[in-house]
């Protein structure tokens, strides 16, 4: 027998339920209306309540979703007794992640630590869709956190923060975009590594460096090298150059060493007394 496959059927909203009040509500709204005539001026100044320019409020009516959703800026009409509502901050807003001890690709751990900046744009989701959008939203930057980084090698840690940054950002501006939260900014504040780690990591450097001198300074004594035996070869073919050069040689050390009594002797003699 052919079974009929049935498309997968979306999860209800919750914004979709019935909102149609039934007879008992009607009555007791009916009564606070009463009520509220019947105290009047005075209950009139529990019925207003005023929504800042950042603001907005979303109304319960014994526990439905009032009709209009979501109110503000400005003052905003409240039934006693009968309405109640949630206060909705809608600036930027940030929070630090406590540093998240992880294990890295490679088999290292560290300790990671960030900050979120985010805001909510949509407050009826915020307020419907979970129970505490600043809290799940700071549980989830941590777990987050942690697996992104997971993911990584400590060296990829260390050199490309911004692009990791951005990867956690898109992750949580995703996972958060059903609450009406919009992440705007994650930055990586640290990574700290074991003490241990450092000390590696400073001997590795250091030894970088001396090794880096040394070629530096073989390739110094290459290139004096070269020079002295170019120069060598042009004294070779030309005897006034060795003259002048032995002469330059005694200026220099008369001028250093003052004191002392220099008698120059003859190259030509020497040479005629090494040929004999």
């Amino acid at each position: 027998m052919n079974r009929e496959i049935l498309p997968n059927v979306p999860k209800p909203h919750i914004r979709s339920t019935d909102t149609t009040p039934i007879c008992s509500e009607k009555t007791i709204v009916f009564l606070s209306i009463i009520i509220l005539i019947i105290t009047f001026p005075l209950s009139i100044w529990f019925c207003f309540v005023t929504v800042a320019h950042f603001q907005r409020i979303v109304i319960f009516r014994l526990g439905r979703l009032r009709k209009g959703g979501v109110r503000g800026p400005g003052l905003v009409f409240l039934l006693p007794c009968v309405d109640e509502y949630i206060k909705v901050d809608l600036r930027t807003q940030s929070f630090d992640v406590p540093p998240q001890e992880v294990l890295t690709r490679d088999s290292v751990t560290i300790q990671v630590d960030a900050v979120v900046y985010y805001s909510i744009r949509n407050p009826l989701d915020s307020v419907i869709q979970i129970r505490n959008v600043h809290e799940s939203t700071k549980l989830l930057a941590q777990t987050t956190l942690r697996n992104v980084v997971g993911t990584k090698n400590l060296m990829e840690l260390l050199s490309a923060k911004e692009s990791m940054s951005r990867t956690i950002g898109v992750i949580l501006d995703e996972a958060t975009d059903p609450w009406g939260v919009k992440v705007e900014r994650v930055e990586i504040k640290q990574v700290h590594l074991p003490r241990r780690m450092q000390r590696a990591m400073a001997a590795e450097r250091e030894a970088e460096r001396e090794a880096q001198g040394k070629i530096v300074a073989a390739n110094g004594e290459l290139e004096a090298s070269r020079s002295l035996k170019e120069a060598s070869d042009v004294m070779r073919g030309n005897p006034m150059a060795l003259q002048l050069r032995y002469l330059q040689t005694l200026n220099s050390i008369s001028n250093e060493y003052n004191h002392t009594i220099i008698f120059p002797f003859p190259t030509d003699v020497m040479r005629r007394m090494l040929g004999k």
